[in-house]
């Protein structure tokens, strides 16, 4: 589960990680969609892009902290993403799924 603590929602029910080098570079890569209320966590990842994807999504960018340190909204197929330094985990959801998370809120996705 992805939560927001700052904002008390939850941004996603259902959560996949990708920790190893090919999970990693695959990302979302070949699915049609990302369903409503699942994310897909990227760790260590300090940037990602939406190239070869079909759908935008909203992007967490977030420090080893879970403080949240940037956030893209609506990420459109072939871009590449924001580039923050200290960034240590990505945190990739449906566009919109995001909703009103900013920067500085803290997010928990069950790393510990």
């Amino acid at each position: 589960m992805v939560r927001n603590l700052t904002r008390g929602v939850v941004l996603a029910e259902r959560v996949d990680i990708a920790r190893g080098f090919f999970a990693r570079g695959r990302g979302l890569l070949g699915r049609a969609a990302l369903p409503p209320g699942e994310a897909l966590v990227i760790v260590p990842c300090g940037s990602i892009h939406t190239l070869g994807m079909r759908f935008a999504i909203d992007v967490l960018l977030l420090d080893g902290a879970g403080r949240c340190l940037a956030v893209a909204h609506a990420l459109a197929p072939c871009r590449l993403g924001p580039v923050v330094r200290g960034a240590r985990c990505v945190i990739e959801l449906p566009a919109g799924g995001a909703g009103e998370t900013q920067a500085g809120d803290k997010i928990d996705w069950g790393a510990s």
